[in-house]
C-alpha cells in the first residue's frame, strides 16, 4: 500500500471537559490526527470516511463525541502532518500552540488556516474493519478558501508534493 499516494488531512475534534459541573476541572480541548485514510462516500447525502487506528485517542473521542472537522493540508502544510503524527507526541493544546486556525460553526472543531478545503461532519456510522475503525461522517459545512498551492502527498511513506 505504500505504493498508492494518498492525499494528508488533519482531523480534529474537542474533548468536552472532564467534569462540566466541576469549575476547576480541565475545559475543552482540541484533538488533532494526521490521516491518509480519508476519502469522500456519496454525493447525495454528501458523506465521507476517515480510517482510525483502533483504541487511539480519536477512535475513543470519536466513539462519543459525534462531531469533527477535516483540513485538507496544502504542500506547505507538512510541518502541521509531521507534528500531528509523532508517536508519543505532547499534549495537543502544544501541538495546536502556533498552528493558525479557526473555529468551526457546526462543530467548534480547529479549521487549519491556508489549508485546500475544510469540512465539519457528523458521525453517521462507525464500522469495525480488523485494527481500524472506519467512521462515515455526513457532510455539514464544506469550505474552499482559495488557499494556494498543491495538495500534500503520502507515497512510499513519505509526504511528496505534486511536480
Amino acid at each position: 500500500m505504500s505504493r498508492l499516494a494518498a492525499g494528508v488531512v488533519l482531523v480534529t475534534a474537542q474533548e468536552p471537559p472532564l467534569d462540566p459541573e466541576d469549575p476547576g476541572a480541565p475545559g475543552v480541548e482540541d484533538v488533532g490526527m494526521t490521516a491518509t485514510a480519508f476519502l469522500s462516500v456519496s454525493l447525495d447525502p454528501p458523506l465521507v470516511l476517515v480510517s482510525l487506528r483502533e483504541g487511539s485517542r480519536m477512535d475513543d473521542l470519536l466513539a462519543e463525541q459525534p462531531l469533527w472537522a477535516v483540513s485538507v493540508l496544502a504542500d506547505s502544510q507538512r510541518h502541521i502532518a509531521g507534528r500531528f503524527a509523532m508517536k508519543g507526541r505532547i499534549s495537543d493544546r502544544l501541538l495546536f500552540q502556533d498552528i493558525p486556525c479557526a473555529r468551526g460553526e457546526a462543530t467548534g472543531a480547529p479549521l487549519v488556516d491556508g489549508a485546500l478545503a475544510t469540512l465539519e461532519c457528523r458521525t453517521e456510522q462507525r464500522v469495525a474493519a480488523g485494527d481500524h475503525t472506519l467512521v462515515i461522517g455526513r457532510v455539514l459545512t464544506a469550505q474552499v478558501p482559495g488557499s494556494q498551492g498543491g495538495p500534500l502527498l503520502y507515497f512510499r511513506s513519505r509526504y511528496r508534493q505534486l511536480g
